[in-house]
């Protein structure tokens, strides 16, 4: 048994981040804690590193292969890609370093928030970043730890100069920095990225200086198994080792940085959540909290393809695939601007077939529709029930519609192909997913099926509609209403952005889970650090906000520490 002052719990977006500022002060003694590999210096496997993300998310070894979710209601239960090693989800996702607009944190703020408007997060946000394309001015950074640079369009290959055509067919205006210009427009993309390969929070924020602090203990390949309680205060963690060990850490404070859906699985499992739910599974309630794994959110998305014919397609040396993306306007009555996000990529996939496929992601922003995580045991190896619930809002699924009508518009301006059949529908399906790892059988098999699509076009119709639509038509989508929404219906996923199942606010809030500074009400010596806290999904992938908001609230604790500030209760509010 070891002592700490500080035990966090997850070495993702949130907690390298906690781990480097904290242990920056001497006097504080560090636990970081995470269920997978660690990646030090040196050490990183090339299938990280690569900028091309598919083949490592597309597998298993990096992510949680029991944490599953379902889209909608009925739908079937699919897996939900969270990482699993060191930098988490920063070492898996696509790199978007895309912070949202400035509407966002101002309804934060707005909403129970305080302290977390536009002008509050700037700040953390330049903190974090070296924006290698636009370092001078007052909305960016130039010498923080995450590296952020974009593919330019002086530099875009045809394929985005073709999507350029048909975005600026429909009256959209380029934007060169969209983290800067606010409006609606196509930009070239955002990416966490250095010398063409990625920067995972991982490599930003635990290099070897931060290694070598004595104040620092970095434990990998440990799944924490509980959070120990004493009456409503937490006083360490056991973990569990590889072989099976149990080991305690005992701390003043422990922080969760486990993500939006492990997070309030563990504050459940520790007592902390709704009474009559723990009491239906034998757990003792510790502090009635019922806002505990509600308000999830994910961006409600679909994926569609393009086939690309030679002149369009990329060499697969050049590894950055995504290169640009859009902020749009769906026109849905009662809905904002700028309600949605498409994002294209010049390949489908790391293989042959892969590279004659574009892909194309279209999202709703700020989704309206709600879901939920939930204990189905008190065991912490069983994973919890992930309910996205995506279109639980009739004006997600309506935004989507309108979404799908434009981006075909656009391809159709492309100049892309002379036949509209060329665009199909395509979900990230467990079948296309399965076909997407990473293997000599699979390069085999989508060689084979690379050269097939090069045949007469009759022929690659034939093999699109048999390997990936099921015979669906994107005119036959276009053309019906109600065929569009059902297809919608089977078809939408998330963007593993889950976030606000903890969320910040007051304790006079009913559906508030921890204050501003992530100190979960009513407890003591305990906080949570990751997306969970987001009262609302921002318009972003939630990477990099994620990343401001441990910036933010580690700077707050250091400061706090200064001014012998110690972890204290907050105290709850009973809700009637």
């Amino acid at each position: 048994m070891e002592r700490f002052d500080y035990v966090i719990v997850g070495g993702g977006s949130a907690g390298c981040v906690l781990a480097h500022r904290l242990s920056a002060v001497t006097s504080l003694r560090v636990a970081l804690i995470e269920a997978g590999i660690d990646t030090p210096p040196g050490a990183v496997p090339g299938e990280i590193l690569d900028s091309y993300p598919m083949p490592v998310f597309c597998g298993e070894k990096y992510i949680w292969p029991d944490l599953k979710a379902q889209a909608t209601r009925g739908a079937t239960v699919r897996v939900y890609e969270q990482g699993k090693v060191m930098g988490g989800g920063s070492s898996i996702n696509v790199q978007s370093a895309n912070r949202g607009l400035p509407r966002d944190y101002d309804e934060w703020a707005a909403n129970g928030a305080a302290g977390w408007a536009w002008h509050d997060v700037l700040p953390y946000f330049r903190k974090l970043e070296r924006d290698v394309n636009f370092p001078d001015g007052e909305l960016h950074g130039r010498d923080g730890p995450v590296p952020i640079r974009r593919i330019m369009p002086e530099d875009w290959p045809p394929f985005c100069r073709a999507f350029e055509k048909g975005l600026r067919a429909q009256g959209l205006a380029m934007l060169r920095d969209q983290n800067a210009e606010f409006d609606d427009g196509f930009f070239p993309g955002a990416f966490s990225n250095a010398d063409d390969r990625r920067v995972s929070t991982a490599a930003a924020y635990l290099d070897e200086p931060t290694r070598k602090r004595a104040n620092l203990r970095i434990f990998a390949e440990m799944r924490v198994e509980c959070i120990v309680m004493q009456g409503s205060a937490a006083r360490g963690v056991v973990a569990l080792t590889r072989t099976g060990e149990r080991v305690r850490f005992d701390a003043s404070e422990v922080i969760l940085c486990a993500g939006a859906l492990q997070s309030p699985a563990m504050l459940m499992r520790a007592g902390i959540g709704a009474k009559q739910e723990l009491d239906t599974l034998g757990i003792e309630c510790r502090v009635d909290l019922r806002g505990v794994g509600r308000n999830l959110q994910d961006h409600p998305s679909l994926t569609f393809c393009h086939f690309l014919a030679p002149p369009f397609r990329m060499p697969l040396s050049r590894r950055r695939a995504s290169m640009m993306a859009a902020r749009l306007t769906s026109g849905v009555d009662g809905c904002e601007v700028s309600d949605l996000y498409l994002s294209s990529a010049t390949r489908a996939a790391w293989h042959a077939l892969g590279n004659r496929l574009r892909l194309f992601f279209l999202w709703c922003n700020r989704p309206y529709s709600r879901g939920r995580v939930q204990l189905v045991s008190s065991d912490a190896a069983i994973a919890p029930r992930v309910e996205l619930n995506l279109l639980d809002d009739a004006r997600d699924l309506e935004r989507l519609a309108a979404g799908v009508r434009m981006l075909a518009r656009v391809v159709e301006a492309s100049g892309l192909s002379g036949d509209s059949r060329d665009f199909f529908p395509a979900a990230f399906s467990p079948r296309v997913k399965a076909l997407s790892r990473v293997g000599s059988g699979n390069a085999m098999l989508t060689s084979l099926l690379g050269v097939l699509l090069d045949t007469p076009a009759p022929l690659r119709r034939a093999l699109i509609g048999r390997c990936f639509t099921r015979g669906q038509r994107m005119s036959a989508l276009l053309a019906d209403e109600r065929v569009l929404a059902d297809y919608i219906r089977a078809n939408v996923f998330g963007v593993w952005h889950a976030s606000g199942t903890c969320r910040m606010g007051d304790a006079r809030m009913p559906d508030a889970v921890t204050d501003t500074q992530g100190r979960v009400h009513g407890t003591q010596g305990l906080r949570v650090v990751d997306a969970s806290l987001m009262p609302r999904l921002p318009s972003a992938n939630t990477n990099i906000p994620t990343i401001m908001i441990a910036e933010k609230i580690a700077d707050a604790m250091v400061m706090q520490r200064r001014k012998g500030y110690t972890a204290h209760a907050v105290p709850l509010v009973p809700t009637q």
